[in-house]
Protein backbone atom coordinates (compact mmCIF):
# COMPACT_ATOMS: atom_id res chain seq x y z
CA UNK A 1 0.00 0.00 0.00
CA UNK A 2 2.18 2.01 0.91
CA UNK A 3 4.75 1.46 -2.20
CA UNK A 4 1.70 2.33 -4.20
CA UNK A 5 1.48 5.72 -2.21
CA UNK A 6 4.78 6.74 -2.95
CA UNK A 7 4.70 5.70 -6.67
CA UNK A 8 1.65 8.33 -7.30
CA UNK A 9 2.82 11.13 -5.24
CA UNK A 10 4.02 13.82 -7.12
CA UNK A 11 7.55 14.14 -7.60
CA UNK A 12 9.83 17.38 -8.28
CA UNK A 13 10.03 16.16 -12.09
CA UNK A 14 6.20 15.33 -12.60
CA UNK A 15 5.46 18.55 -11.02
CA UNK A 16 8.34 20.60 -13.98
CA UNK A 17 6.48 18.04 -16.87
CA UNK A 18 3.26 19.20 -16.28
CA UNK A 19 3.78 22.60 -16.14
CA UNK A 20 5.47 22.94 -19.16
CA UNK A 21 2.86 20.70 -20.75
CA UNK A 22 -0.06 23.44 -19.87
CA UNK A 23 2.46 26.05 -21.17
CA UNK A 24 2.84 24.64 -24.51
CA UNK A 25 -0.91 23.77 -24.73
CA UNK A 26 -1.32 27.61 -23.80
CA UNK A 27 0.80 28.67 -26.38
CA UNK A 28 -1.03 26.40 -29.27
CA UNK A 29 -4.59 26.97 -28.33
CA UNK A 30 -3.96 30.48 -27.58
CA UNK A 31 -3.99 31.47 -31.38
CA UNK A 32 -7.48 30.00 -31.85
CA UNK A 33 -8.32 31.55 -28.85
CA UNK A 34 -7.26 35.05 -30.49
CA UNK A 35 -9.30 34.54 -33.73
CA UNK A 36 -12.33 32.88 -32.48
CA UNK A 37 -12.98 35.71 -29.61
CA UNK A 38 -11.20 38.31 -32.32
CA UNK A 39 -14.47 37.25 -34.76
CA UNK A 40 -17.04 38.39 -32.30
CA UNK A 41 -15.08 41.62 -31.48
CA UNK A 42 -16.15 45.03 -33.44
CA UNK A 43 -13.29 46.97 -35.22
CA UNK A 44 -12.87 49.55 -31.96
CA UNK A 45 -12.35 46.40 -30.17
CA UNK A 46 -10.47 44.41 -32.17
CA UNK A 47 -7.57 47.21 -33.20
CA UNK A 48 -8.14 48.47 -29.38
CA UNK A 49 -4.38 49.33 -27.74
CA UNK A 50 -3.44 47.74 -25.18
CA UNK A 51 -5.40 44.25 -27.03
CA UNK A 52 -8.76 43.31 -25.64
CA UNK A 53 -8.61 39.71 -24.51
CA UNK A 54 -12.20 39.01 -24.19
CA UNK A 55 -14.79 40.91 -26.14
CA UNK A 56 -17.25 42.66 -23.44
CA UNK A 57 -19.87 43.35 -26.26
CA UNK A 58 -19.90 40.26 -28.46
CA UNK A 59 -21.22 40.96 -31.90
CA UNK A 60 -22.18 38.90 -35.09
CA UNK A 61 -21.18 41.62 -37.35
CA UNK A 62 -18.04 39.97 -38.90
CA UNK A 63 -19.84 36.97 -39.23
CA UNK A 64 -22.96 38.56 -40.87
CA UNK A 65 -20.59 40.62 -43.42
CA UNK A 66 -18.65 37.70 -44.07
CA UNK A 67 -22.12 35.57 -45.21
CA UNK A 68 -22.65 38.41 -47.52
CA UNK A 69 -19.95 37.48 -49.20
CA UNK A 70 -20.31 33.61 -50.95
CA UNK A 71 -18.25 32.33 -48.27
CA UNK A 72 -20.46 29.23 -47.34
CA UNK A 73 -20.56 28.23 -50.62
CA UNK A 74 -16.22 28.87 -50.58
CA UNK A 75 -16.54 26.72 -47.12
CA UNK A 76 -18.54 24.21 -49.17
CA UNK A 77 -16.52 24.45 -52.14
CA UNK A 78 -13.09 23.08 -50.03
CA UNK A 79 -14.85 20.32 -47.89
CA UNK A 80 -15.95 18.37 -50.91
CA UNK A 81 -12.80 18.59 -52.42
CA UNK A 82 -11.54 17.93 -49.10
CA UNK A 83 -13.73 14.74 -48.28
CA UNK A 84 -13.49 13.56 -52.08
CA UNK A 85 -10.08 13.67 -51.84
CA UNK A 86 -9.39 12.06 -48.51
CA UNK A 87 -11.99 9.07 -49.49
CA UNK A 88 -10.13 8.74 -52.87
CA UNK A 89 -6.90 8.78 -51.72
CA UNK A 90 -7.35 6.16 -48.69
CA UNK A 91 -9.17 3.94 -51.02
CA UNK A 92 -6.77 3.97 -53.46
CA UNK A 93 -3.93 4.13 -50.71
CA UNK A 94 -5.53 0.96 -49.73
CA UNK A 95 -5.01 -1.23 -52.56
CA UNK A 96 -1.75 0.01 -53.47
CA UNK A 97 -0.04 -0.57 -50.62
CA UNK A 98 -1.65 -3.71 -50.11
CA UNK A 99 -0.67 -4.76 -53.72
CA UNK A 100 2.60 -3.67 -53.15
CA UNK A 101 2.82 -5.34 -49.81
CA UNK A 102 1.56 -8.80 -50.61
CA UNK A 103 1.73 -9.17 -54.37
CA UNK A 104 4.62 -10.66 -56.05
CA UNK A 105 5.19 -9.44 -59.91
CA UNK A 106 8.12 -8.04 -61.83
CA UNK A 107 8.67 -4.39 -61.50
CA UNK A 108 7.86 -4.25 -57.90
CA UNK A 109 10.50 -2.79 -56.39
CA UNK A 110 10.90 -0.14 -59.34
CA UNK A 111 7.52 1.08 -58.53
CA UNK A 112 8.09 1.44 -54.82
CA UNK A 113 11.18 2.89 -55.89
CA UNK A 114 9.49 5.19 -58.42
CA UNK A 115 6.76 5.97 -55.17
CA UNK A 116 9.79 6.87 -52.85
CA UNK A 117 11.61 9.48 -55.14
CA UNK A 118 8.17 10.94 -55.77
CA UNK A 119 8.20 11.78 -52.30
CA UNK A 120 10.80 13.46 -52.33
CA UNK A 121 9.89 15.75 -55.85
CA UNK A 122 8.33 19.39 -54.76
CA UNK A 123 4.81 19.84 -56.09
CA UNK A 124 5.86 23.09 -57.46
CA UNK A 125 8.32 21.20 -60.09
CA UNK A 126 5.44 19.29 -61.51
CA UNK A 127 2.71 22.33 -61.40
CA UNK A 128 3.19 23.21 -65.44
CA UNK A 129 2.72 19.84 -66.26
CA UNK A 130 -0.31 19.17 -63.83
CA UNK A 131 -1.45 22.49 -65.14
CA UNK A 132 -1.45 21.54 -69.18
CA UNK A 133 -2.96 18.48 -68.11
CA UNK A 134 -5.79 19.66 -66.55
CA UNK A 135 -6.57 22.19 -69.55
CA UNK A 136 -6.40 19.22 -71.72
CA UNK A 137 -9.00 17.42 -69.66
CA UNK A 138 -11.32 20.65 -69.01
CA UNK A 139 -11.06 20.53 -65.66
CA UNK A 140 -8.97 23.69 -65.04
CA UNK A 141 -10.97 26.39 -62.70
CA UNK A 142 -13.04 23.49 -61.49
CA UNK A 143 -12.68 21.51 -58.48
CA UNK A 144 -11.43 17.98 -59.61
CA UNK A 145 -8.78 20.30 -61.05
CA UNK A 146 -7.55 20.02 -57.39
CA UNK A 147 -8.92 16.57 -56.45
CA UNK A 148 -7.18 14.42 -58.82
CA UNK A 149 -3.97 15.47 -58.12
CA UNK A 150 -4.27 14.69 -54.13
CA UNK A 151 -5.75 11.22 -54.91
CA UNK A 152 -2.26 9.74 -55.95
CA UNK A 153 -0.23 10.87 -53.04
CA UNK A 154 2.77 8.70 -53.26
CA UNK A 155 2.88 9.25 -49.04
CA UNK A 156 0.07 7.70 -48.65
CA UNK A 157 0.92 4.67 -50.33
CA UNK A 158 4.12 4.26 -49.02
CA UNK A 159 2.60 4.62 -45.11
CA UNK A 160 -0.28 2.04 -46.37
CA UNK A 161 2.27 -0.22 -47.60
CA UNK A 162 4.04 -0.12 -44.50
CA UNK A 163 0.93 -1.24 -42.26
CA UNK A 164 0.06 -3.67 -45.20
CA UNK A 165 3.50 -5.34 -44.05
CA UNK A 166 2.14 -6.01 -40.70
CA UNK A 167 -0.67 -8.54 -42.16
CA UNK A 168 0.13 -12.17 -41.81
CA UNK A 169 0.45 -13.99 -44.83
CA UNK A 170 -1.63 -17.58 -43.05
CA UNK A 171 -4.97 -15.13 -42.76
CA UNK A 172 -4.79 -14.19 -46.47
CA UNK A 173 -3.88 -18.01 -47.17
CA UNK A 174 -6.68 -18.80 -45.14
CA UNK A 175 -9.36 -16.65 -46.70
CA UNK A 176 -8.06 -18.31 -50.07
CA UNK A 177 -8.75 -21.62 -49.00
CA UNK A 178 -12.65 -20.60 -47.89
CA UNK A 179 -13.30 -19.41 -51.40
CA UNK A 180 -12.85 -15.46 -51.06
CA UNK A 181 -11.44 -13.62 -53.83
CA UNK A 182 -9.26 -10.69 -54.00
CA UNK A 183 -11.73 -8.39 -53.33
CA UNK A 184 -13.56 -10.30 -50.80
CA UNK A 185 -10.48 -11.11 -48.99
CA UNK A 186 -9.65 -7.47 -49.28
CA UNK A 187 -12.74 -5.84 -47.96
CA UNK A 188 -13.13 -8.75 -45.27
CA UNK A 189 -9.29 -9.51 -44.04
CA UNK A 190 -7.49 -6.53 -45.36
CA UNK A 191 -9.38 -3.29 -44.37
CA UNK A 192 -10.44 -4.27 -40.94
CA UNK A 193 -6.38 -4.70 -39.99
CA UNK A 194 -5.02 -1.44 -41.66
CA UNK A 195 -7.96 0.82 -40.18
CA UNK A 196 -5.94 2.62 -38.25
CA UNK A 197 -3.54 3.52 -40.87
CA UNK A 198 -6.27 4.65 -42.93
CA UNK A 199 -7.37 6.86 -40.14
CA UNK A 200 -4.11 8.40 -39.83
CA UNK A 201 -4.15 8.75 -43.18
CA UNK A 202 -7.52 10.46 -43.80
CA UNK A 203 -6.16 13.34 -41.33
CA UNK A 204 -3.06 13.32 -42.90
CA UNK A 205 -5.25 13.71 -46.27
CA UNK A 206 -7.89 16.01 -45.77
CA UNK A 207 -5.43 18.84 -43.87
CA UNK A 208 -3.10 18.53 -46.96
CA UNK A 209 -5.79 18.87 -49.47
CA UNK A 210 -7.36 21.56 -47.47
CA UNK A 211 -4.36 23.47 -46.79
CA UNK A 212 -2.84 23.50 -50.24
CA UNK A 213 -3.46 27.03 -51.00
CA UNK A 214 -0.54 27.03 -53.98
CA UNK A 215 -2.39 24.21 -56.02
CA UNK A 216 -5.85 25.91 -55.27
CA UNK A 217 -4.50 29.28 -56.37
CA UNK A 218 -2.96 28.16 -60.00
CA UNK A 219 -6.16 25.98 -60.55
CA UNK A 220 -9.02 28.05 -59.71
CA UNK A 221 -9.84 31.36 -61.15
CA UNK A 222 -13.71 31.90 -61.56
CA UNK A 223 -14.91 33.12 -57.50
CA UNK A 224 -17.74 30.33 -57.40
CA UNK A 225 -15.27 27.78 -57.25
CA UNK A 226 -13.03 29.47 -54.70
CA UNK A 227 -12.17 27.40 -51.73
CA UNK A 228 -12.39 29.62 -48.17
CA UNK A 229 -8.26 29.86 -48.33
CA UNK A 230 -8.84 31.80 -51.68
CA UNK A 231 -11.82 33.61 -50.29
CA UNK A 232 -10.17 34.57 -47.25
CA UNK A 233 -7.47 35.91 -49.01
CA UNK A 234 -9.51 37.73 -51.49
CA UNK A 235 -11.01 39.42 -48.63
CA UNK A 236 -8.25 40.18 -47.15
CA UNK A 237 -6.77 42.19 -50.19
CA UNK A 238 -9.56 44.05 -50.41
CA UNK A 239 -10.35 44.86 -46.85
CA UNK A 240 -6.65 44.30 -45.65
CA UNK A 241 -7.58 46.25 -42.33
CA UNK A 242 -10.97 44.73 -40.81
CA UNK A 243 -9.20 42.32 -38.92
CA UNK A 244 -12.47 41.05 -37.54
CA UNK A 245 -14.00 40.10 -40.74
CA UNK A 246 -10.57 38.13 -41.59
CA UNK A 247 -10.44 36.63 -38.07
CA UNK A 248 -14.69 35.38 -39.00
CA UNK A 249 -13.35 33.25 -41.96
CA UNK A 250 -10.50 32.00 -40.28
CA UNK A 251 -12.59 30.91 -37.49
CA UNK A 252 -15.16 29.21 -40.10
CA UNK A 253 -12.39 27.77 -42.09
CA UNK A 254 -11.02 26.03 -38.46
CA UNK A 255 -14.09 24.37 -38.15
CA UNK A 256 -14.23 21.27 -40.33
CA UNK A 257 -10.46 20.75 -39.42
CA UNK A 258 -11.21 20.49 -36.00
CA UNK A 259 -14.12 18.60 -36.58
CA UNK A 260 -12.31 15.74 -38.80
CA UNK A 261 -9.55 15.50 -35.88
CA UNK A 262 -12.31 15.08 -33.51
CA UNK A 263 -13.85 12.23 -35.70
CA UNK A 264 -10.49 10.30 -36.60
CA UNK A 265 -8.41 11.17 -33.59
CA UNK A 266 -8.59 7.03 -32.30
CA UNK A 267 -7.77 5.98 -35.48
CA UNK A 268 -4.99 8.42 -35.72
CA UNK A 269 -3.10 7.90 -32.36
CA UNK A 270 -3.68 4.07 -33.27
CA UNK A 271 -1.77 4.69 -35.99
CA UNK A 272 0.96 6.75 -34.66
CA UNK A 273 1.10 4.32 -32.01
CA UNK A 274 1.20 1.46 -34.45
CA UNK A 275 4.07 3.30 -36.23
CA UNK A 276 6.38 3.79 -33.12
CA UNK A 277 5.84 0.02 -32.44
CA UNK A 278 7.03 -0.63 -35.40
CA UNK A 279 10.27 1.45 -35.78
Amino acid sequence: MESSVKNKALTPGKVLTNIVLVLLAVFFIFPLYWIVTGSFKDRIAVNASPPVWFPTEPTLDNYIRLLENPALRWLGNTVFMAVVAMGLTCITAAMAGYVLAKKRFPGRTLIFSIMICAMALPKQVILIPLLKEMSFLHLHDSLWAVIFPTVGWPFGIFLMKQFSETIPGEMIEAARIDGAGEVRTFTDVVLPMVTPGIGALAIFTFINSWNDYFLQLIMLNSSENLTISLGIAKIQAEMSNDFGLIMAGAALAAIPIIAVFLAFQKYFTQGIAMGAVKG
